[in-house]
């Protein structure tokens, strides 16, 4: 194929999700290198982000482009890459998230720098989707999310509470403070766990650097937020099998995970390879089918991910107007990538990709009567 036709390809096939090639909205991509058409053309979504950290591509509004291609699913008009093909199959056979791998993903990105993060997120440090019903900032997002949780955990006062990737120990603190629980919270990310401990002193909160799978103890509570997508499809029936072996019987466990609209084991590699490698996002029946013979599902929550768009735009906005401050430690590529990463995925959660779930389940027995909280 002539680069005359391969150009023309990828015009008409942006002009799909009505995207111009060097156009004037703010989402028409300007494109500064010849090559993209047939790198991308040959190599899906990772050759897309790796052009563009590369300075191939530019677009004003990177969010409003991946809304415009992800809603015409583009990617499925292309066809299937060799990454994707090799990604899916990974997935398939092999067990990316054992144990003696689930160091990869906190080494490689909760590791990247806390003040990175510092620079980002709210001030309690929560690193998943808020909640913007009647927010008017992250903080009070971030924090109407915890209350959310607190609330349908149905928290009291001296209650042992089990945080599986409990991030910087943000949702902990909250519950210590304001329910007068005690909380272990569980963490891969050795950067994680020195800050978690620091925010938490003085607080009855202890912070383990440990593997989900290794916690015997029994605890009244169990909640999880934003771990379930690194655990991995062949091991969510162990995820299910240990959470109840550690929650007392009358006990709730509450599950907060980003869910597939689209099928099982779809994975981005441009995702897999820059920023949470070896995770994936789980669909409907894959949590229900693990959980089922284990735990009753109480209560299904989902928000269909607008909450997390506008998380995202936040956290992009918070990203940028501090930039300044850390660039010295994270150069223009980072800069790019971290950019594409947070807008890519918001564009994912405004057209319904993605969406967010809020699970309550409860030991299997007629002993417990929940009420719904929103």
């Amino acid at each position: 194929m002539s680069e005359t036709s391969i150009k023309k390809t990828a015009q008409n096939l942006l002009e799909l999700a009505d995207v111009k090639i060097n156009g004037s909205r703010p989402w028409d991509i300007q494109v500064q290198n010849e090559d993209f058409y047939s790198k991308v053309l040959s190599g899906g979504s990772l050759a897309l982000g790796e052009s563009y950290i590369d300075g191939w591509w530019d677009c004003q509004e990177l969010d409003q482009f991946f809304a415009r291609v992800l809603g015409a699913d583009l990617d499925k008009k292309i066809g299937l890459s060799l990454p994707v093909i090799m990604n899916y199959l990974r997935a398939k056979f092999t067990n990316r998230q054992k144990k003696n791998r689930a160091h990869i993903v906190g080494e490689r990105h909760y590791d990247a720098g806390n003040d990175l993060f510092q620079l980002m997120l709210d001030k309690r440090m929560i690193y998943s989707c808020g909640y913007w019903k009647d927010a008017q900032s992250l903080d009070d997002a971030q924090e109407a999310k915890l209350d959310l949780i607190c609330r349908k955990l149905k928290l009291k006062s001296g209650m042992s509470v089990l945080d599986i990737g409990c991030g910087w120990g943000g949702l902990a603190k909250y519950a210590a403070e304001k329910y007068n629980v005690k909380v272990v919270g569980l963490t891969i990310s050795k950067e994680q766990a020195k800050l978690a401990q620091d925010l938490c002193a003085g607080l009855p909160v202890e912070i383990r650097l440990q593997d989900y799978r290794d916690v015997v103890e029994k605890f009244d509570r169990i909640v999880s937020i934003g771990m379930f997508e690194h655990v991995g499809h062949k091991n969510y029936k162990t995820y299910m099998q240990v959470a109840n072996r550690c929650l007392e019987h009358g006990g709730l466990f509450l599950l907060h995970t980003i869910g597939s609209n689209e099928g099982a084991l779809k994975i981005d590699p441009w995702i897999e390879k820059y920023i949470f490698p070896n995770g994936v996002v789980p669909v409907y029946k894959q949590i229900s089918n693990a959980a089922k013979g284990i735990f009753e599902i109480r209560d299904w929550h989902d928000s269909e991910g607008l909450d997390y768009d506008q998380t995202l735009m936040a956290w992009h906005k918070n990203f940028n107007s501090g930039y300044g401050l850390i660039k010295q430690k994270y150069d223009g590529q980072f800069k790019r990538m971290w950019n594409y990463y947070l807008l890519c995925c918001a564009g994912s959660f405004r057209v319904k990709k993605n969406t967010v779930w809020q699970i309550v389940l409860s030991k299997k027995g007629p002993d417990i009567a929940y009420e719904s909280v929103r």
